[in-house]
């Protein structure tokens, strides 16, 4: 009887660990968000422009539509200014070169010195392009909550 405890509770611990673990590339998706986090808080024009591909379609929730160019200038500018940026309830899923990320976004701005809040979900389309993953596609939502 002892033996079928043990052995029961191996094999839930097992499965609810491996439920929670992460192919290499879902951990490499994982890595690329957070590169871009810290790109956008920091407004580096440089890390900005690896994070993100060439063809980048962002869109906001009000509906603009940015390409990568004005992407990256607003940001560097401080037209678009997060002062800090927080991501949850994250999922990943990966499908050959491409992965879909959704997560909940909540972060403090100061777009053209007037500061503010937002929080968002957002779905991200990443492409694996010469060995790395970068952000293809990103949509914005305003969060709407119950009352």
């Amino acid at each position: 009887m002892k033996y079928k405890i043990v052995v029961l509770s191996f094999l839930i611990s097992f499965f609810t660990v491996s439920s929670f673990a992460q192919t290499k590339d879902e951990k490499a998706v994982a890595a690329a968000i957070e590169v871009l986090r810290i790109a956008m808080v920091d407004g580096n024009k440089q890390a900005l422009e690896s994070a993100v591909s060439d063809s980048l379609s962002y869109g906001h929730s009000s509906g603009h539509v940015q390409g990568k160019r004005e992407f990256v200038d607003k940001i560097v500018s401080g037209q678009s200014d997060f002062v800090s940026i927080t991501l949850t309830n994250q999922t990943i899923s990966v499908a050959g070169n491409t992965a879909i990320v959704r997560h909940r976004l909540n972060a403090v701005t100061n777009d053209n010195n007037k500061p503010g809040t937002v929080e968002l979900d957002i779905l991200l389309v990443f492409q694996k392009q010469h060995g790395h993953w970068l952000l293809l596609a990103r949509q914005a939502v305003k969060v709407v909550h119950d009352k």
